[in-house]
């Protein structure tokens, strides 16, 4: 029990006096680039899959 209790102790005195904590303006730049980010991946597989969608529906209707 002795183990747990120093690990609990060590873990917050890393966490309020060792880390370096964002600020506020940078969390909110680093949320705005990850936003920013996941939008253009969508809209790439988007791109992608009507692509595919498009050529299947080609390929399926020239067999037939």
């Amino acid at each position: 029990m002795a183990k747990v209790s120093e690990y609990i102790k060590e873990s917050y005195i890393e966490l309020t006096q060792k880390v370096t904590w964002p600020t506020w303006r940078e969390l909110q730049n680093s949320a705005v680039l990850v936003l920013v980010a996941a939008m253009i991946i969508a809209m790439v597989i988007l791109v992608m899959d009507q692509s595919i969608q498009f050529l299947l529906k080609q390929f399926y209707e020239s067999l037939t």
